[in-house]
């Protein structure tokens, strides 16, 4: 009779356990309880102004549509050393926005000093770029954010960790309440801010700029034909510095990989190891060149100090023999007879080239507020 007892009785448990973990659940259609501080008011939608020279951007992700609370809670987390291994690195220690979002490293520091294998590339325009970092790691801005977050040489830190550690701080429960309906912070919508702010950061008020919307006096004439040379591809007939085949358009970017022949065989595998394909081997995203001057020093590596370095490289010395070099670096000279196999550039031609890149340099976009590190 005990032993038919204590059978029930944990019959009847088993049963509440199961009745309990099926409350638990909530089907996919199912509405979220209100949150315990009260009602929530839905979030402002964001106004992105776009420059009128530019493309049209894509699509927002339909599950993280641009809000006002968004991007004020992004940026907060952007400059957030609690999502480090020991609250000293943020987003913005290799993303400085005196340097267009870069760190002036020719490999970024992160935590305890550790040394990545890259240098910082910069944030501008990310909005357009179907592949991000180097080599092309991640496809959105969600999934990017958690790569320097977790990664040892980086941030060093689970996000898991970081988020439990912000829920401590008084600051963030009312920020993700007011910019996702929650004061329960995740790492879901800790990743949709970081992208929600850096959606934000639109660089498109250079002088370049002005001259494309129709100021022709924004540049000089020098810069003019700096212009000219960066944006034509020589013939042997026609002169050109062979830029603008892959920083093209006002994005200055063709958004593609390029092995820009800048060793014989790269010991950076770079596209090659996400794809796994040797014939990816060397190959690089192509940086937009917007604030260029602002960046160095310049390639993956870091391995050039200044511009007048990196128009030498493609005159002068590119390992045109690198497996996976570019077609584009190829049979690309002002020889009129079309038999070098360098650019041939004059020491005048690469100086108009560099006093155009520099008026790609957007001041407003590197002094913006609405950028900076906000007020604690």
């Amino acid at each position: 009779m005990f032993l038919a007892k204590q059978s029930i009785r944990t019959m009847l448990a088993g049963a509440g356990l199961l009745l309990g973990l099926a409350a638990c659940e909530r089907s996919p259609g199912a509405v979220e309880p209100e949150d315990p501080t009260g009602p929530v008011t839905g979030p402002t939608a964001y106004n992105l102004i776009i420059p009128s020279n530019f493309p049209t951007p894509p699509a927002q992700p339909a599950d993280n549509p641009l809000t006002v609370e968004g991007v004020t809670l992004g940026r907060r987390l952007f400059y957030e050393t609690a999502l480090s291994r020991n609250s000293a690195v943020s987003c913005g220690t290799c993303h400085r926005q005196e340097l267009a979002f870069t760190d002036g490293l020719a490999r970024s520091r992160g935590v305890n000093n550790a040394q990545t294998t890259r240098s910082s590339m910069s944030l501008a325009n990310l909005l357009w770029e179907p592949k991000l970092t180097w080599d092309g790691e991640a496809s959105t801005l969600e999934t990017q954010a958690r790569i320097p977050i977790e990664k040892p040489e980086e941030m060093h830190q689970s996000l898991q960790v970081g988020v439990a550690r912000l829920q401590q701080l008084p600051a963030y429960p009312p920020l993700y309440r007011q910019a996702f309906g929650s004061s329960t912070i995740t790492e879901a919508n800790t990743l949709k801010a970081l992208a929600q702010f850096q959606r934000t950061l639109i660089s498109g008020n250079s002088r370049y700029d002005q001259f494309r919307r129709g100021n022709r006096t924004a540049l000089s004439t020098f810069e003019q034909q700096g212009l000219v040379l960066f944006s034509t591809h020589p013939d042997g007939r026609m002169r050109g510095g062979n830029c603008g085949d892959c920083h093209s358009g006002d994005l200055q970017t063709n958004h593609t990989f390029s092995n820009n022949g800048l060793d014989v065989n790269p010991p950076d595998r770079g596209l090659g190891l996400q794809t796994g394909l040797p014939t990816d081997d060397g190959k690089f995203r192509v940086p937009s060149l917007r604030n260029i001057a602002l960046t160095a020093p310049y390639m993956h590596d870091g391995r050039f100090a200044t511009l007048e370095q990196v128009v030498d490289h493609y005159n002068e010395h590119v390992a045109l023999n690198s497996p996976t070099i570019d077609p584009l670096m190829l049979n690309t000279t002002n020889d009129p007879r079309q038999l070098s196999r360098t650019l041939e550039l004059t020491a005048d031609e690469k100086a108009k080239i560099v006093a155009f890149m520099r008026t790609l340099t957007d001041s407003t976009f590197i002094r913006d507020p609405r950028f900076s590190r906000p007020q604690p």
